[in-house]
């Protein structure tokens, strides 16, 4: 399975009208766009992987044609983009931002990453591992990715049988195991192999995620004394099959003191065997908190290694910002450093623009100005003249800083509400940072924080409508500040938007 990242498509005007020249300009021009684009393909194995509680499995995922992934950026995720499950860039594997889940879990299989091979082997396997996965591969600015489906499997402990008691004539035997997922089907047999109804079935969720199955059945003397349980993962095509004989001297016609004695010991028997199972289970547990214990101890010395991961993630912004604004050989359309100028038509009455529509600030006298549709009458915004659709752009904002001064800087969708209350957040169609208050945060929903030693006096926003991402950046020391990720800004018709308030803002020429 693989997911197309780029698009490329030329439509030439009528053949019938189409002079020869212009054939010949059609298909070099053509021919050059598809060699541009034709970089690699990200494929998965196209069908869902099965693995098995506790065990190690491998995602496959490779570049098709083959070619070496050495240099190229590698990054397993799920969900979220920049919370991986494994992360290889810039030669080596990185876990600054590792999922807490998947630290020391993970591998990427560099053996043939020389031939564009980039799967990643899971080792122990948990329930909670089973879902997609994205294989994300980029070399410059361009990249490709590809699900990959996991689906989790557990065969569970062999079926823990016991003689309960006496019941409707006969003898209560219960068959008991755990540590199954999906579900298992449980069935009783006779020595031929006939099923036997059950008198009872109960099946549960441990704490783990996985089934724990109770099933008994009522046995009457000369028949079906002997019986199988059988129990089956449908998933795995699997079995677990456990069998006991229950003699004659058993049953209360023969000897009802000789039964019970025996249906104590069983039970005695059975207890000693769950007893074990359940030690066994627990040595398991402590053994995992001793390893949660060498971990915790591993992270506290990677936090006094601060000051070295600080500088790896100011590296990896600063590659991150490279992919925003890509340099030289880039197969990306290049950046458009777009000349930002205010439109009037849709400032608040508070806001006062300079005459070249540069520049705003907020006026303490309300203006007398038209009550448009297209005018924000209550939150102090004013929307940029230009709107962007496609392609990659920026612009820079400097910024007026004091106490009691309020700005956001962002875009908006330019059909987003203009009227009243409106959510200054994704939801409503903004995406910008704000300084409210001596607080410097991103506009999401919640707010995310962002560090008040990283306010800049210029901000750059760089905004690509192609993968529906905006990045905001220090434009004194082109330091990311914050990115909203690729598929956040929808594909409409998006404008430069500010928010003023006791302060002022410009566009930078």
């Amino acid at each position: 399975m693989q997911v197309k990242m780029k698009l490329l498509s030329f439509c030439p005007s009528s053949a019938v009208s189409t002079s020869m020249p212009d054939l010949i300009i059609f298909f070099i021009i053509y021919h050059i766009h598809k060699l541009e684009s034709a970089q690699f393909n990200v494929t998965g194995p196209g069908h869902p992987v099965t693995a098995v509680v506790g065990e190690a499995t491998v995602l496959p995922c490779h570049l098709s044609p083959r070619m070496s992934a050495e240099n190229m950026e590698v990054r397993w995720f799920r969900s979220d983009f920049l919370s991986f499950v494994h992360l290889y860039q810039h030669g080596k594997d990185q876990y600054g931002n590792q999922m807490p889940d998947y630290r020391g879990r993970t591998e990427l299989l560099k053996a043939g990453i020389t031939d564009g091979n980039v799967s990643l082997q899971i080792l122990n396997i948990r329930r909670s591992d089973e879902g997609q996965y994205n294989c994300f591969v980029q070399d410059g600015s361009f990249y490709e990715e590809a699900p990959v489906e996991l689906k989790i499997a557990a065969l569970g402990s062999n079926p823990l049988i016991s003689v309960e008691s006496h019941q409707d004539g006969g003898i209560r035997v219960v068959c008991q195991s755990a540590g199954w997922y999906p579900e298992p089907k449980v069935l009783w047999r006779d020595p031929s192999g006939q099923e036997l109804p059950s008198l009872s079935e109960a099946k549960s969720l441990g704490d783990s995620g996985l089934f724990e199955t109770e099933n008994s059945i009522i046995v009457k003397e000369r028949s079906n004394q002997n019986l199988s349980c059988w129990i089956r993962n449908t998933f795995l095509n699997q079995e677990k099959e456990s069998t006991v004989y229950i003699a004659d001297f058993f049953f209360p016609r023969v000897n009802p003191w000789m039964v019970a004695l025996s249906v104590i010991l069983l039970v005695l028997f059975g207890f000693i065997g769950l007893t074990l199972y359940l030690f066994k289970i627990k040595g398991k547990h402590l053994g995992e908190i001793r390893k949660r214990d060498t971990e915790i101890r591993k992270h506290l010395g990677e936090i006094r290694k601060r000051d070295t991961e600080i500088d790896d993630l100011q590296r990896e912004l600063n590659w991150r910002r490279n992919v925003v604004c890509p340099g030289l050989g880039s197969s990306a359309p290049p950046v458009q450093e777009a000349n930002v100028t205010l439109d009037p038509d849709t400032a608040h009455p508070h806001l006062v623009l300079s005459e070249d529509w540069k520049s705003v600030r907020w006026g303490d006298t309300r203006q007398d100005l038209p009550d448009t549709p297209e005018r924000f009458d209550t939150e102090p915004c004013v929307l940029g003249c230009e709107g962007f659709t496609s392609g990659r752009h920026c612009w820079e904002v400097e910024l007026e800083m004091g106490s009691g001064q309020c700005w956001a800087v962002g875009v908006a969708r330019e059909s987003g509400g203009r009227k009243g209350g409106i959510s200054l957040s994704p939801e409503g169609g903004i995406w910008a940072v704000e300084w409210d208050w001596d607080h410097f945060q991103a506009l999401t929903s919640p707010e995310t924080p962002l560090p008040l030693s990283r306010v800049p006096s210029r901000i750059q926003v760089c905004l690509d409508c192609d993968r529906g991402q905006v990045t905001f950046i220090d434009a004194g020391d082109e330091a990311p500040i914050f990115t909203f990720p690729p598929g956040s800004v929808p594909g409409e018709r998006i404008r430069p938007w500010l928010w003023v308030w006791k302060s002022q803002l410009s566009l930078c020429p």
